[in-house]
C-alpha cells in the first residue's frame, strides 16, 4: 500500500525537518505486521514528495485474525494492497514526530501552513461520496477515481477501491492526523482488536476538529468498529467536554437576565420570522439553531415546506428535539424538518439549495478566522436566496446597569460590534458574494446608543 505526500515550499528541503526523514536517504522500519519504507522520489527547490510504502506480513495478519468468522478471509483478502488501519499504524510509528507537531531543529515550521497534497493508490470505501463528505469539511479539495476489478475484464465493473487525491493548505500535522483517523473510518475495519484504548487514540488525534465535523457520529462509530459502548463513551466526551456546555448554559442565563425586561430574544425571533415571511421562502435554514426556539416558529408557518436546523452542540440538538416533542411529532411534520450536527466553519453540502437562512446571535461566538470560514460556507457554498443575521449592538451595553464597563453580554462572545462595525462587515460580505444588504434595529431604539440588537438582511442579486 502506498501513500505519497507532496508539498510546495521554498526551500522544499524544509519538509525533511518536519518529517524527521533525510531527503537523501531510503529508510526502512519494522512494523508489528510488516515493514514500512520511506523515500523521496522527487525534490526540487520548490517541490518535494515523500512516499510511505507499507508491506504487510500475510502470516502475521492471519495469526492476528485467527478468530475471524469468515474462514477464507485468512487466505483471500486485500489487506496487503489497500490503505487501511495498517497504514494508520505506519503513520503513527514512522511519522510520529510530524503527527505530534514536534520539530526540535525547526520549531517554526510546525504551525506553518503548506500547500499539501496526499495521494492514496487504493483506498477501500463504500462509495466516493463518503470520501468527499469526510475530507471536504476539513477544507480539502478531493478527487476520486474508481479502480476496476480487473482491467482485462472491464465488464466486471469497478471494485470498492478508489484512487484518492486530497489537497489543501494546512499544517503537516493536520494532514497526517486527518489521514490517521479517516483512513480506517473509510475502510470500516481494523487489523487488531478494538478496545477502550481506541477511544483515547481517537480523542487524542481527533482533537478539536472532530467535535465540529458534520460527520462526527459516523466517524466515531466506524473508527470504533460499531462497538456501541465505546462509541457512546467517545461521543459523550466529544460533546460534553470538560463541563463547557454547563458553563455555556450559565452564561446564556446571565445574558437572558440582562435583557429580561425587554424580552429581547423573543423580539429578535419575531423580527426574523417577519423577514422570512416577506421572502416567501419555502425552505429555511436555522444555522446555530440551539434549543429550537426559532424552529418552533418556523413549524407554525404552513407555507414553509422544508426546515433544517444545524448546531455544533450535540446536546443542544437533543434539547431541541425534546422541546419540539420530536418523538410525538406527526409523520407529516417530521417530513418538513430535520436536525443535523455540524459546524458553520466547514462546507456542508446539506446546506445547499435553500430559499432562506437565519443566523440569530451566532456570529459573535466566532473568532475572526472562523468568521471568515462561515462567510464562505454560507454565502459562497450554501448560497440561500436570502440571509437574516442578527448580532448584539455593543453601543447599547452602557444601558445595562449590571454589566461592567468593557464586559461582553455573554462569556462565549468573541466580539461585540458597534453598528458601524457590523454594517461595514455585512457590506463587504454582500459585495464579495453578489448580495445586497439592508439593516434594521432590533428592540427599542435609544436616541444615542441605538437598539440592543441589530439585523442585516441579505438578498441575492440576479
Amino acid at each position: 500500500m502506498l501513500l505519497t505526500l507532496f508539498a510546495q515550499h521554498q526551500p522544499a528541503s524544509d519538509l525533511g525537518y518536519l518529517y524527521h526523514k533525510h531527503p537523501q536517504k531510503v529508510q526502512e522500519f519494522d512494523l508489528r505486521k510488516g515493514k514500512a519504507t520511506v523515500f523521496y522520489p522527487h525534490q526540487s527547490e520548490t517541490e518535494i514528495s515523500l512516499c510511505l510504502l507499507v508491506e504487510a506480513d500475510p502470516v502475521g495478519l492471519v495469526r492476528s485474525n485467527s478468530n475471524d468468522t469468515f474462514a477464507l478471509r485468512q487466505y483471500v483478502n486485500d489487506r496487503p494492497y489497500v490503505a487501511s488501519s495498517l497504514m494508520s499504524s505506519a503513520l503513527s510509528q514512522v511519522l510520529r514526530n510530524a503527527m505530534n507537531g514536534s520539530c526540535k531543529d525547526r520549531p517554526d515550521l510546525v504551525d506553518h501552513p503548506f500547500e499539501l497534497r496526499a495521494e492514496l493508490s487504493a483506498l477501500p470505501a463504500p462509495g466516493p461520496s463518503l470520501i468527499h463528505e469526510l475530507f471536504e469539511p476539513l477544507g480539502y479539495t478531493v478527487e476520486t477515481a474508481s479502480v476496476p476489478l480487473d482491467s482485462n475484464w472491464p465488464e466486471w465493473g469497478d471494485a470498492k477501491y478508489f484512487r484518492v487525491v486530497i489537497s489543501g493548505k494546512c499544517r503537516v500535522q493536520d494532514l497526517l492526523t486527518h489521514l490517521y483517523v479517516l483512513i480506517p473510518v473509510l475502510d470500516n475495519d481494523k487489523h487488531y482488536f478494538v478496545s477502550d484504548g481506541e477511544v483515547e487514540k481517537l480523542l487524542e488525534k481527533g482533537g478539536e476538529w472532530l467535535k465540529k465535523h458534520p460527520k462526527m457520529e459516523l466517524i466515531t462509530r466506524r473508527y470504533l468498529r460499531h462497538r456501541k459502548s465505546l462509541t457512546n463513551a467517545a461521543l459523550e466526551r466529544l460533546t460534553e467536554g470538560n463541563g463547557w456546555e454547563e458553563e455555556e448554559e450559565k452564561t446564556h442565563q446571565l445574558e437572558d437576565a440582562l435583557e429580561e425586561k425587554l424580552t429581547l430574544h423573543q423580539v429578535r425571533l419575531n423580527q426574523v420570522m417577519e423577514k422570512i415571511r416577506e421572502t416567501g421562502a419555502k425552505s429555511v435554514l436555522d444555522l446555530g439553531c440551539g434549543e429550537g426556539k426559532l424552529l418552533r416558529l418556523l413549524l407554525k408557518e404552513k407555507g414553509i415546506e422544508k426546515i433544517l436546523g444545524m448546531d455544533v452542540s450535540y446536546r443542544s440538538l437533543e434539547m431541541a428535539k425534546r422541546k419540539l416533542y420530536w418523538e410525538n411529532m406527526s409523520p407529516r411534520q417530521k417530513e418538513r424538518i430535520d436536525l443535523i450536527h455540524g459546524a458553520l466553519t466547514y462546507r456542508d453540502r446539506r446546506l445547499e439549495g435553500f430559499d432562506a437562512a437565519a443566523l440569530v446571535e451566532v456570529i459573535e461566538h466566532l473568532d475572526p478566522p472562523r468568521l471568515e470560514a462561515l462567510e464562505k460556507v454560507v454565502f459562497q457554498h450554501a448560497r440561500p436566496g436570502n440571509v437574516v443575521i442578527t448580532t448584539v449592538n455593543q453601543e447599547y451595553n452602557v444601558l445595562f446597569e449590571s454589566l461592567a464597563p468593557g464586559k461582553f453580554r455573554h462569556g462565549d462572545h468573541r466580539f461585540e460590534w458597534t453598528r458601524a462595525q457590523f454594517e461595514d462587515w455585512a457590506e463587504k460580505v454582500a459585495g464579495n458574494h453578489k448580495y445586497k444588504v439592508s439593516f434594521f434595529p432590533v428592540g427599542p431604539v435609544h436616541e444615542q446608543h441605538g437598539a440592543p440588537s441589530q439585523m442585516a438582511f441579505f438578498e441575492m442579486l440576479d
